[in-house]
């Protein structure tokens, strides 16, 4: 259901983009409202303007304080709830564009209320295509804060363009349907229509879920899994004409980016000074024996993706910790070391364990001011315990 006040229809919007309804969010404060900084302001407003039109762009500045975490230019955009939900953040959408750096022509399908037009915009041709005629007027007007120059729009269904074959093509299918996330293999349009389009135009991106099977995906296609800092956020699938490796992992902040790097098996071992705990992005895309090899690491065990050292292990494309203590599990000893340290608080991480983990914060029982990383894991194919410190 559409927030209340929000622009669900295009004459609420155009109310919104009329110049009654920008010069009311123009005398919206900066920043947040609290709850009854916002009543007070809106019963002051409603003696001027309609209470329609009120609702509606109170609604729309607290989005845009919302996309700020997204946008840098937030507060001069337009959102829905659902769409800015659903819009990529503009440092992935800037890195993704750069793959079209030599294209004159790009056409953004799906594209929501354009948080990748805005970055695919500037200095070519474009065409923005969606099924929703409200995100689809916002998308435009995103664009130009952006610099959009020559800019078509369409609202229509993207399976019934046609398209021609010098067009480079990027493509978000809807993962939700109905308020509610589609399985990694469900999308609207399907997948399979997306990669189809190969065939038809000279290049294409498309935006799914980091869990989408790879055995979907056909050979020669990139698969690019980006995350931002822990958070493993989307996966980009690039066709052979704009595909550059086979796998890559790409973590913001930067861009830094990684792909495959041929070499020996990684040897397994014991527990070193240091354990780095990789980018979620690193171990989706199959990535961690390349990183290993580039850091001088080793494994603890073959099927678990920590890696160690006995020198801090520098990279933006893990989390490096000091591994203070290093035994099998046994929760008695743990117990313990932690009380041995003082600890108080403690964040647990696991690979390959099948402890229970909020079971066993309760059984720690602890006490203290210090704080700890516990690390459940396996070592050879044995459950092990490490307790460690931000290196």
């Amino acid at each position: 259901m559409p927030d209340q006040g929000a622009p669900s229809c295009p004459q609420g919007l155009d109310r919104l983009l009329s110049a009654e309804g920008r010069a009311l969010l123009d005398e919206l404060p900066p920043g947040p409202l609290d709850p009854g900084d916002a009543l007070g302001l809106g019963t002051r407003l409603r003696a001027r303007f309609p209470a329609e039109l009120v609702a509606a762009a109170l609604a729309q500045h607290e989005l845009r304080v919302q996309a700020a975490a997204k946008f840098r230019r937030a507060d001069r955009m337009w959102f829905t709830r659902e769409g800015l939900e659903q819009a990529s953040a503009e440092p992935l959408a800037r890195h993704r564009a750069a793959r079209y750096a030599g294209a004159d022509q790009v056409a953004d399908l799906c594209c929501g209320i354009g948080g990748d037009l805005c970055a695919l915009a500037p200095g070519r041709a474009v065409l923005a295509v969606d099924l929703d005629p409200v995100h689809l007027r916002m998308a435009r007007e995103n664009a130009r804060v952006h610099g959009a120059g020559e800019l078509a729009a369409a609202c229509a269904d993207v399976r019934d363009l046609r398209l021609p074959r010098s067009l480079a093509v990027f493509v978000d299918p809807a993962r939700r349907a109905g308020g509610r996330r589609l399985p990694a293999t469900d999308s609207r349009p399907p997948l399979a229509w997306c990669l189809a389009l190969a065939g038809r135009v000279g290049g294409v991106g498309v935006k799914a879920a980091p869990g989408l099977p790879f055995d979907l995906v056909p050979p020669g296609w990139e698969v690019e899994l980006l995350a931002d800092r822990r958070e493993l956020k989307e996966a980009a699938l690039w066709s052979p004409a704009l595909a550059t490796a086979s796998r890559r992992a790409t973590v913001f902040p930067g861009p830094r980016t990684m792909t495959a790097r041929p070499g020996p098996p990684v040897p397994c071992a014991p527990p070193g000074a240091f354990l780095l705990d990789p980018s979620p992005a690193v171990t989706r895309a199959g990535l961690v024996e390349d990183l290993a090899r580039e850091l001088g690491a080793w494994k603890l065990d073959q099927r678990i993706a920590f890696l160690s050292a006995d020198q801090p292990l520098r990279t933006p494309f893990g989390r490096l910790l000091a591994v203070e203590a290093s035994l099998p599990w046994n929760l008695k000893r743990l117990r313990q070391l932690l009380r041995q340290r003082g600890v108080g608080t403690v964040e647990v991480r696991k690979r390959g364990s099948a402890v229970d983990v909020a079971e066993l914060t309760g059984r720690l029982r602890l006490r203290g001011d210090a704080r700890a990383v516990v690390v459940l894991t396996r070592v050879a194919d044995r459950p092990w315990v490490l307790v460690c410190t931000e290196g």
